[in-house]
């Protein structure tokens, strides 16, 4: 029986075996990964720069920029790798590794999306009492405690994932190190790791609980405004937030949850980049469409990067 510290590789799923449709897999991960780049790197200088954005929402948007950031490098940087170079391979400790980040990453975002959620709530049904509730060293208390809830949540599932030992080969059906395939090379003693995953998606399923019940409040509170132009304000700001959350949990949700008559090996390689890849990519659009003040902020900054270019050339000619 073969040990997991003696295997030395994993062999991850791929994409397509033409080597065309291989070369058109990594341009097309390339694009996606250069756009979600530039995008949230534009959150990123938007909210760091401009003051309007220095608030409990545009430093938790901060925060959940860097977590997008980190999910998209993780996992399509070594997709890209492999097409590039006509191979499937990832070391032992490369594959441990993807594994830890990407749930650092994914466990940080739920956090912040369920702090986030807390924000609007205080903003819209507890005015009053929104800079006590939110202040400053309240909110870097919360970005705290998500940024930690991620690294233990990720260590523990990690940890005891690769001491398990594996005697199934070491052929993974995702295009990227994830707890259930290796599970499915285990030998024996998975039972922890199926208690952990069962804990975790009770804590998961209690924050989407408080979500749901936070915007149920939200929306009657938001539907007493008087006025439509108030009432509109209100939606522009919870609606972004309402989008990223759904969209981060009904990929996720169909992706582990989905019946076992409906899985094939192409439906689950599309399923894992729809919540693997989508949500990060997307997350920086959906803020940057329905948020007025980021909207207005990147306007401006753009604006001002294009006037000191201009400058540049003239008083340089």
């Amino acid at each position: 029986m073969p040990n997991s510290s003696s295997m030395p590789q994993f062999l991850l799923l791929a994409f397509a075996d033409r080597r065309e449709l291989q070369l058109l897999h990594f341009w097309l991960f390339l694009a996606i990964s250069l756009a979600a780049l530039l995008a949230n790197g534009l959150i990123l200088s938007a909210v760091v720069c401009d003051h309007h954005l220095h608030t409990p929402m545009g430093f938790f948007l901060l925060n959940l920029s860097l977590t997008d950031l980190g999910c998209i490098c993780t996992t399509v940087s070594k997709a890209m790798h492999n097409s590039l170079h006509n191979t499937t391979t990832i070391s032992y400790m490369g594959c441990a590794a993807q594994l830890f980040f990407f749930f650092f990453f994914l466990g940080a975002e739920f956090s912040l999306l369920t702090i986030m959620c807390y924000d609007r709530y205080v903003a819209i049904c507890k005015p009053l009492h929104y800079g006590t509730l939110l202040g400053s060293r309240a909110c870097a208390h919360m970005a705290a405690a998500a940024w930690a809830t991620g690294f233990l949540y990720s260590l523990l599932h990690t940890a005891n994932t690769f001491s398990l030992p594996l005697c199934q080969g070491n052929a993974l059906g995702q295009f990227f190190c994830e707890i259930p395939h290796i599970l499915k090379l285990s030998c024996s003693g998975y039972l922890r790791e199926l208690g952990l995953i069962g804990v975790s998606i009770c804590l998961g399923f209690g924050c989407f609980i408080f979500i749901v019940f936070s915007y149920v409040q939200i929306f009657r509170a938001v539907l007493r405004i008087p006025s439509q132009q108030g009432r509109h304000k209100a939606f522009s700001t919870c609606l972004p937030h309402l989008a990223v959350v759904s969209l981060f949990a009904s990929t996720g949700i169909f992706a582990y949850l989905k019946p076992p008559s409906i899985s094939s090996p192409s439906l689950d390689l599309i399923v894992s980049v729809l919540y693997s890849v989508v949500p990060p990519a997307l997350n920086p659009f959906i803020y940057s469409l329905r948020n007025q003040e980021l909207k207005d902020a990147l306007r401006k900054m753009m604006t001002g990067c294009f006037s000191g270019s201009i400058k540049c050339r003239v008083s340089g000619v």
